[in-house]
């Protein structure tokens, strides 16, 4: 709440519309000053007339498909004031848009699970449940841990927030493979294997070549229910503990100690989400789940694979998994979709080909992009890059209620409400409650909902009525509850202000009924079983994701490996101006945790202010010297506001702290072309020239008419 109460009247809202002088000078088109512009602030009324003419005029000279629709969610805990459908409904009313497809946070693990375990669906919502694992699991290898920083959220809020209290009961012993002590809280009884970053995969497979070698491995469950072990197996040769440990930093005998206790006790394998957002990413997933069949527990009560515990406040949840109210987005006309971690070859590369998932698709050529809803600046990586990316379109249009990066490189930014500043319907994925969401503070200045401008545009574009369907937005309330249930009617629902969904089963087993009968529960792969070698991956050709799990050496190295996951202050990037954001940085700058080994090497102490590089780019961050970083590796989180400085005389940088200014703009491979952020080859200094001023929360140089 720190954060909200602090941000909602912050100097950085966005108080009236405003248009770049350059694009209301000179009009549409590739701008250079994209980002450095100062801005006009215009009535409502002349820029919704204005960009109502620029839509109609980008979809009558180029087709649709030359918008992008570029909602990337998380704008509100809301299900009718989401902004990605009202964006979607909009524009699939005007003749659609190129759409985006997949996430920053597991997109490239969407892409890879049917091929291999058939159901992307299962694994990440409808995972083994924690009480099932606090009664029956012994031994828990978290690959990345099971961060709780990350559980106190999902799409659409946590109402119940039961992680905690699951991690705090749990019986098992916990293997917390990670660069990061504190991955794991600190009440879990848990051994930390300290890796390198981006060799969990090898350590998989010398515990894999281990288990076959001292024949601990369960052949009648591969045979059973998988498909292209003895491949698997033979891509082990060579692949053995003191193989891994020159690579894992991990000792060879440790490595031995821990596939024999795998074997001898129920063990649960997760991997987070973290781990598959890296180049490679596609393999800690797949080989976790070679490791799991190899024990043979797969669905066995507390036993076999998890993916995602720790990264999401729903895996492992008991709620019901119901669909609440939403609001319909129509269908969308256009067939034309990216990755949505290409969103930077869209713009500079329109017409080049690319490989995605066994086919070859071809980027249309983008003029007109339009995001409600989401920071590209906060998700995608090499942010100068992106900065290119965005001097090339004709127009982009955002609606935000802070002056974020991505509002800064608008040509018309749109002020929006907070989810503060509206009334909705709120529940998130598999939460206990449906919460009524009352509107506690007025909108700040000017600033409207996203229905409210999107009605306004469809009015003028002639197609009102298709998108509001004559509804105000509480008469859209009413009619989604209605749609949704009877009873308590809506009067009574908003009066109360909550209402308990039924709940969901206590114990599940993930993939309980395939084990039990695999003919008459098969998987959704081909084959119908677990596919350990991909004969469909394998038929693509991509080396960089050949069908079977691999390692393969990432494509940088450096003196350090930054990690670049998650903040514990906010999520993602929003609301960074709040009071709890605030209060985690460092000078002013958002705090990068060092190793003392590492720091003393640099002749860097806490509260330092430094400069994080590589070829990329460049950063200022506050150091924090922790003994719970492993050595070779610093820790910067994601989501401080992007904050360039352009002529510094050490070249371009953030002054914020923001990582992605360092994260290559890399897909983790051919197949899924999902994000690769998680790491990057850095090295650090400490910085003794004259600090610039975090700009970043102060709005930009506006001018009135």
């Amino acid at each position: 709440m720190g954060n909200l109460a602090a941000a909602l009247d912050h100097p950085s809202r966005v108080a009236r519309p405003a248009v770049r002088r350059g694009w209301l000078e000179d009009g549409p088109g590739p701008d250079d000053r994209r980002g450095r512009d100062e801005f006009v602030e215009v009535p409502w009324d002349e820029v919704l007339d204005r960009l109502a003419a620029e839509l109609d005029r980008v979809r009558t000279e180029h087709g649709n498909q030359a918008i992008f629709g570029g909602s990337y969610g998380w704008a509100s805990a809301g299900r009718f004031h989401h902004a990605q459908s009202q964006l979607h409904r909009f524009l699939n009313t005007i003749g659609g848009f190129t759409a985006s497809r997949n996430t920053y946070s597991n997109g490239t693990s969407s892409v890879l699970l049917p091929h291999v375990i058939g159901d992307t669906h299962a694994v990440l919502r409808q995972a083994s449940t924690w009480p099932t694992i606090a009664e029956h699991t012994e031994l828990i290898v978290a690959f990345g841990g099971v961060p709780e920083k990350n559980v106190f959220v999902t799409p659409g809020g946590v109402t119940v927030h039961g992680t905690p209290g699951h991690l705090a009961r749990l019986r098992a012993r916990v293997a917390l493979v990670s660069p990061l002590r504190d991955d794991l809280p600190s009440t879990v009884d848990a051994r930390w294997y300290a890796i390198r970053p981006a060799s969990d995969t090898a350590l998989m497979l010398a515990l894999a070549h281990t288990l076959v070698v001292e024949g601990l491995h369960d052949r009648d469950f591969l045979d059973r229910y998988c498909v292209g072990y003895p491949e698997f197996e033979r891509s082990l040769l060579g692949k053995d503990p003191e193989w891994a440990a020159g690579i894992t930093g991990i000792p060879a005998a440790d490595i031995v100690a821990l596939a024999r206790q795998m074997a001898a006790h129920r063990t649960l394998i997760t991997v987070t989400w973290s781990l598959q957002r890296t180049e490679h990413g596609e393999q800690p997933v797949w080989a976790g789940i070679a490791l799991a069949a190899m024990l043979g527990q797969i669905g066995l009560p507390g036993g076999g694979f998890g993916h995602g515990y720790g990264s999401m406040g729903d895996v492992g949840d008991t709620g019901p998994e119901l669909r609440v109210p939403y609001l319909p987005q129509g269908v969308n006309p256009v067939g034309e979709f990216i990755p949505v971690a290409r969103i930077a070859d869209l713009l500079l590369h329109p017409g080049e080909t690319y490989d995605y998932d066994g086919e070859v698709r071809r980027y249309p050529d983008t003029r007109l992009v339009y995001w409600a809803g989401g920071n590209p600046f906060h998700h995608h990586q090499d942010l100068n890059r992106l900065r290119r990316a965005f001097t090339r379109p004709d127009t982009v249009v955002v609606h935000e209620p802070h002056w974020t990066a991505t509002a800064r490189h608008a040509d018309i930014i749109l002020p929006a409400t907070t989810a503060l500043e509206r009334e909705d319907i709120g529940s998130g994925r598999r939460d206990t409650h449906v919460i009524a969401m009352h509107r506690i503070a007025d909108p700040a200045g000017e600033a409207r909902d996203d229905y409210a401008i999107f009605a306004a545009l469809a009015h003028r574009l002639g197609v009102a009525d298709a998108f509001t369907e004559g509804r105000t937005d509480r008469q859209w309330l009413e009619h989604l509850y209605a749609g949704w249930r009877s009873e308590p009617a809506f009067a009574e629902f908003w009066a109360d202000g909550e209402l308990r969904l039924p709940p969901g089963p206590e114990h599940h087993t993930l993939f309980e009924a395939f084990r039990e009968d695999p003919a008459a529960h098969p998987l959704k792969t081909p084959s119908g079983r677990i596919e350990i070698t991909s004969a469909t991956v394998a038929g693509f050709g991509y080396p960089d994701c050949p069908g079977h799990p691999v390692w393969l050496p990432p494509s940088e190295t450096g003196p350090l490996w930054l990690i670049a996951n998650q903040p514990h202050t906010r999520l993602h990037s929003q609301l960074d101006a709040g009071e709890v954001s605030q209060a985690g940085k460092v000078a002013g700058r958002e705090a990068i945790r060092l190793n003392p080994v590492d720091a003393a090497a640099r002749g860097i102490t806490t509260g330092d202010v430094v400069r994080v590089f590589n070829a990329r780019g460049a950063c200022l961050a506050g150091a924090v010297l922790d003994d719970a970083v492993r050595p070779g590796v610093v820790q910067l989180p994601t989501g401080p506001w992007f904050d360039p400085v352009d002529d510094h005389p050490t070249g371009p940088l953030c002054a914020h702290g923001n990582p992605n200014v360092l994260t290559a703009d890399i897909p983790s491979s051919r197949l899924s072309q999902g994000c690769a952020g998680q790491h990057a080859a850095v090295d650090v200094e400490r910085f003794t020239g004259p600090t610039p001023r975090v700009r970043a929360l102060h709005p930009p140089l506006r001018k009135g008419r």
